[in-house]
């Protein structure tokens, strides 16, 4: 990069994926990394540099993904980590860049994080999470 040439994440064009919503590979409604990976052509056609996918992590979708109960994993529901493999490689082919939406301040209430904090008052991570 030259002293002229702004990062990428300035510069770039992103396009942000909704999974859920976006498109649907195997019919049963939730848009999954499969129909996100069916639509990489159209998007680079569309010029994009980044897509920026909402969270795909396991969660009990009590706020649509937003309440995480594992960080190193894929919910079933959008695929599975070989899914993810293939999205990334997917991607490189096409020079576009990947951004996942961590959400670190956000857990679910079955978050082993969570579980631990309200175990015990002398837990210590019990301040990990602020109690009322």
């Amino acid at each position: 990069m030259n002293s002229t040439q702004l990062p990428w994440w300035k510069s770039g064009i992103i396009y942000q994926v909704y999974p859920r919503s976006f498109k649907d590979s195997n019919g049963d409604g939730i848009g999954d990394l499969q129909g996100i990976i069916s639509k990489l052509d159209y998007l680079a056609w569309l010029g994009i540099d980044v897509i920026w996918i909402s969270p795909i992590y396991p969660s009990p979708m009590a706020d649509f993904g937003y309440d995480v109960s594992d960080y190193v994993d894929i919910n079933p529901i959008f695929g599975s980590l070989e899914d993810f493999d293939a999205l990334i490689a997917e991607t490189s082919i096409r020079q576009i860049k990947v951004v996942l939406d961590l959400v670190p301040n956000h857990t679910s209430d079955q978050h082993p994080w969570f579980i631990e904090s309200r175990s015990s008052r002398d837990n210590p991570k019990r301040d990990w999470y602020i109690w009322a």
